[in-house]
């Protein structure tokens, strides 16, 4: 029985030698298996580095290609472009010598440094035969061509022109025909934006000239210049340059390049800021919009803009020239800076002497502006526009009102703003306005805190009592109203108040983005919408928007500049309007002058505020 023991005991050994034999062998064979595993990983992973590094390589290759094309693509059309540019030289000055014999005296200068160059003698001449024949022959063809004339509007064009904007279009394609860059002056609201898009569509369609194409435009109006293209001339492709930095890195490399696009809609600050890219190429149109902005030479807009390479150069503004003689000669020098390039020899032969030769001197001017300047006013093309009518509301001030106006004349600092700076009372005029639209503007007028939202914010400010009678009625007969404002801070009071008796409204001031302006209108706009007040700031809001929809126009205060107010009441008296706009210009009447003459007699004057800050002003 021990033997069996023992020999079980050895076959037990055996066994666990056995056991720990196979163990060792899997364990070596794991081994192997988990070296040959990791090998393969790093061969994988290196496998991997070399296709990425070689990706990496093709990418910044094709991107070196690419950017080749690119170059090659741009090269080539800024090349057709200069040949274009050169080729229109004469055509355009024999053109103006046809128009009027004025030009002439203008042009003198150049022809002559041009005759003293030939030299003297058949045989100083640098024409060929065969150069004269050809000049000769591209003369009789243009003659025999004639100019276009278009009887429909191109088919790339939505909707239905209307018959003065189709004869702005021929006036625009006539001078293109003839190398000659224009002002198209139009009144506010007849359609300047859709006859500017017009005419691209007409290159596109007709001339087969795609572009390129820059709009520099007040950013306000950006985002209209955008929808307008889309609604009006969708085959044009427009690319919005307006952005912070990132933003406007990924349309210069992505968006803004040869062949991708037709239109670059832009603004006056990003024309400046990104002027290098810009300069990259070689415009066929620079449209301009509000370009009573460039009337100073010196300004560095208008210095910006005269870097740009350009075969035509358009300028858009309602505002009628009306200043002087230098800003005039200084948009004509944008125009046809090689015609009138001094400002003195301008000057000299416009100069008035006398009452009588006012008359004479007027007549040469229009001579001058006829073949650059196209203006129709609303009452002469539109005779379908219902009228408008502008009414002067006045109204007196509230006691607080008054107890502030008498302050600021006397001059008490401790009244007027709890203590504040005295320069604040440097600019008296301004004070007395914000005197005469709410006294809430002044620091520690209102009653708090807690600050809240009652009827004191309406019976505080003569204006607003007015304000609180006049908007039940015009929403009674569903009328839509526009509030204009010269104040931000006061665009503010307006919103509490409007908060406060439940008027849904939509604002737009300086500090509003382009996203939320744009939402703004279009919800105004929109049909069926409910919102019954829009609430804008005058220099602001009173550019390229359209707001036909409202047929009301509050003035809430007056600009120095009335035709920045024209510009304000014309938001809603435009085409596409189907009622009579009522503009309604809310006046104080105050008292303006309260003096004392040798310490006894005390006058009084009554003016409307208007009047009465310019007379401070001019007293000043």
């Amino acid at each position: 029985t021990g033997a069996g023991a023992d020999d079980d005991d050895d076959d037990g050994g055996d066994g666990a030698g056995a056991a720990e034999e196979a163990e060792s062998t899997e364990d070596d064979a794991a081994a192997e298996e988990g070296g040959e595993e990791d090998a393969d990983e790093s061969e994988d992973a290196t496998a991997k580095t070399e296709i990425g590094k070689r990706e990496r390589a093709k990418l910044r290759e094709m991107q070196k290609l690419k950017k080749q094309k690119i170059q090659e693509i741009l090269d080539s059309q800024n090349a057709s472009i200069d040949a274009d540019m050169n080729k229109k030289g004469k055509g355009r000055l024999k053109y103006l010598l046809q128009q009027t014999e004025i030009f002439a005296h203008f042009a003198k200068g150049s022809q002559a440094a041009e005759k003293k160059n030939r030299g003297k003698g058949r045989h100083a001449s640098k024409v060929t035969e065969e150069e004269e024949d050809e000049e000769y022959l591209k003369e009789e063809d243009a003659l025999a061509a004639g100019g276009t004339r278009l009887l429909i509007q191109p088919s790339c064009i939505n909707g239905k022109m209307r018959d003065y904007q189709l004869a702005g279009l021929n006036w625009l394609i006539r001078l293109y025909e003839n190398g000659i860059n224009g002002i198209l002056a139009d009144e506010m609201g007849l359609g300047k934006t859709l006859q500017t898009i017009s005419l691209l569509g007409y290159l596109h369609e007709f001339r087969g000239i795609t572009g390129p194409h820059m709009v520099v435009a007040p950013k306000s109006t950006l985002g209209n210049w955008m929808k307008e293209i889309q609604r009006f001339c969708p085959v044009l492709r427009a690319v919005k340059f307006l952005g912070n930095p990132e933003e406007r890195n990924h349309i210069r490399e992505n968006l803004l390049a040869p062949g991708k696009f037709d239109v670059c809609v832009t603004s006056f600050e990003m024309a400046i800021k990104e002027k290098t890219a810009l300069r990259r190429f070689s415009w066929r149109y620079i449209i301009i919009d509000e370009a009573h902005r460039i009337k100073n030479e010196n300004s560095l807009l208008s210095k910006t803009m005269r870097l740009f390479s350009t075969n035509y150069r358009l300028l858009i503004t309602g505002t009628p020239l009306q200043n002087n003689l230098h800003e005039l000669w200084s948009l004509l020098n944008f125009l046809l800076p090689e015609i009138f390039s001094s400002a003195e020899t301008f000057d000299e032969w416009f100069q008035i002497s006398g009452e009588n030769d006012q008359h004479e001197v007027v007549q040469q001017l229009h001579k001058v502006l006829r073949p650059f300047l196209l203006r129709r006013l609303k009452s002469d093309v539109e005779k379908g526009l219902p009228p408008k009518k502008e009414t002067i509301l006045k109204v007196g001030m509230s006691e607080m009102q008054k107890q502030y106006y008498r302050a600021l004349l006397q001059k008490d600092l401790e009244v007027i703003n709890a203590g504040g700076e005295r320069k604040r009372l440097l600019n008296i005029a301004m004070q007395l306005r914000k005197c005469c639209n709410h006294p809430y503007l002044f620091q520690g007028a209102e009653p708090g805190p807690p600050y809240t939202t009652g009827d004191h914010l309406i019976e505080n400010a003569g204006k607003m009592v007015l304000l609180d009678k006049l908007l039940p009625k015009l929403k009674a007969r569903d009328s839509r109203v526009l509030i204009f404002s010269q104040m931000t801070r006061l665009l503010d009071i307006l919103e509490d108040y409007l908060m406060y008796r439940g008027y849904q409204y939509c604002r737009i001031d300086g500090n509003t983005g382009g996203d939320d302006r744009d939402a703004s209108i279009e919800a105004f706009n929109k049909p069926g919408s409910e919102k019954f007040i829009f609430l804008l700031s005058t220099r602001a809001g009173g550019l390229g928007i359209n707001l036909a929809t409202a047929d009301i126009v509050v003035l809430y205060d007056s600009d120095w500049n009335p035709q920045v107010d024209l510009q304000a009441q014309d938001r809603a008296h435009r085409i596409g309007q189907k009622k009579e706009v009522q503009v309604f210009r809310f006046c104080t009447e105050v008292l303006i002058y309260m003096w004392k003459w040798k310490g006894s007699s005390i006058f009084y004057l009554y003016l409307t505020e208007n009047i009465a800050c310019s007379i401070l002003l001019r007293k000043k």
